[in-house]
């Protein structure tokens, strides 16, 4: 039986075959190494502007990413109510005449300038319209008001107080309603004048504006006094006048509690 020589080295163990995967792994290091290199040693100039800080900001901390927060729509503010004052006879006539000279217009004038501001001040969009305003033609607002002052000749001791109307026919007779009610109360609360029943005139219930205004327009005429009896009320104290006046829009546009009552024909 031959035995093999015993100087004869075994037979090396087989290198395992390196398989695809081997090789895309060695690419991507090498590619990784010659990009960090590069990188190290490109000055940033040599990049787009837009392009860099792009790569810049992709790689920033999560932190110091500006936040963006969506833009929402500002919403339309709505109109303030409009409010229309007529101040009686200015840029007409003098109106009522009394024997010191005072004249109804230049009354009227002033209680309704003080009313205008009053109601300015309180946000509302305030028109202050002449006797025969243009503007009257097809008015639209939420209320109209025109003051207005009874006569200067002494009549008897109970000619003194004021007086309210609104227009004799109207397409929305509660709100008639309910501005000669706001009116009333509010007048006598603020001037102490008492309400002048039975004297209302058809000069009043068929005031001329009712009928130029916007059928949608509520409007009313007030006689705020006798310039006879009650002269030192609307000549000293203008002031409570206009706020009596103010104060029976306010609590009409408010919608206000108030005991309805209705309009006074002659």
């Amino acid at each position: 039986m031959n035995t093999p020589p015993s100087h004869i080295p075994p037979p090396a163990p087989r290198q395992p075959v390196k398989g695809p995967f081997f090789y895309l792994q060695t690419v991507i290091a090498v590619a990784f190494i010659l990009a960090t290199f590069f990188t190290a040693w490109t000055p940033a100039s040599l990049f787009p502007a837009s392009w860099y800080e792009k790569i810049s900001q992709a790689f920033s901390a999560p932190d110091q990413q500006a936040t963006v927060l969506p833009e929402w729509q500002t919403p339309t503010p709505r109109p303030n109510p409009r409010v229309g004052i007529v101040a009686g006879h200015w840029g007409n006539d003098s109106g009522a005449v009394c024997a010191n000279g005072t004249t109804e217009a230049e009354i009227n004038l002033e209680v309704a300038t003080r009313a205008k501001e009053s109601l300015t001040a309180e946000g509302y969009d305030v028109d202050l319209l002449k006797e025969f305003d243009v503007r009257l033609d097809s008015y639209k607002a939420a209320v109209l008001v025109s003051i207005h002052a009874d006569s200067c000749d002494y009549i008897n001791d109970q000619a003194t107080g004021f007086k309210v109307a609104a227009a004799m026919s109207t397409m929305y007779p509660e709100r008639a309603s309910r501005l000669t009610s706001c009116l009333r109360t509010r007048y006598a609360n603020a001037t102490g004048l008492a309400f002048h029943p039975g004297s209302v005139t058809p000069d009043m219930t068929s005031y001329h504006a009712f009928e130029e205004i916007d059928k949608n327009t509520t409007a009313a005429i007030v006689e705020i006094g006798f310039l006879n009896l009650d002269f030192q009320m609307l000549t000293k104290h203008p002031d409570l006048v206009a706020n009596g006046v103010t104060q029976g829009i306010l609590c009409f546009i408010r919608n206000e509690d108030v005991e309805p009552e209705s309009t006074d024909t002659p």
